[in-house]
Parts: C-alpha cells; sequence; structure tokens
C-alpha cells in the first residue's frame, strides 16, 4: 500500500481509537474502520477525476485533485 495512503489510515485509527476512549483490544476494528474510510474517499476522487478530466480537460483534474486532498488529509 502507498505510504501516504498508509500514514493517512494509521492517523485516521488513532483518531477513532481517541474518540472510544483510547480502550485497548480493539485496534483491528480501528484499523479496518480507518481504511474503509480512507479508501472509500480515495475511490470517490479517483472517480471525480476521471469523469471531470473527460468532460473539461486537465485544468480542472488539478482542482478536482486538491479538493480530494482536502477531504482525505
Amino acid at each position: 500500500m502507498d505510504q501516504i495512503l498508509t500514514h493517512r489510515i494509521r492517523e485516521r485509527a488513532y483518531e477513532i481509537w481517541a474518540a472510544n476512549g483510547y480502550r485497548d483490544g480493539d485496534a483491528e476494528q480501528h484499523w479496518l474502520a480507518a481504511e474503509r474510510e480512507i479508501l472509500e474517499v480515495s475511490v470517490t476522487a479517483t472517480a471525480a477525476k476521471r469523469s471531470v478530466a473527460t468532460k473539461t480537460g486537465r485544468s480542472s483534474v488539478r482542482a478536482t485533485t486538491k479538493r480530494a486532498v482536502r477531504l482525505v488529509g
């Protein structure tokens, strides 16, 4: 998996752990929930980027990518 993506998942899993009171024993569930959230946003951003590129050209792809990065990161 991409290092940046792994880092984002790790950060989100930590946020989930903190939101659940730092309870031990749920690390795998936190990781899977974070992975699901981050990958969902990533897939949505990729689909939007492809759609925009097809319809309007390259300049809009950059704007869409920047918006997706703000959502993920």
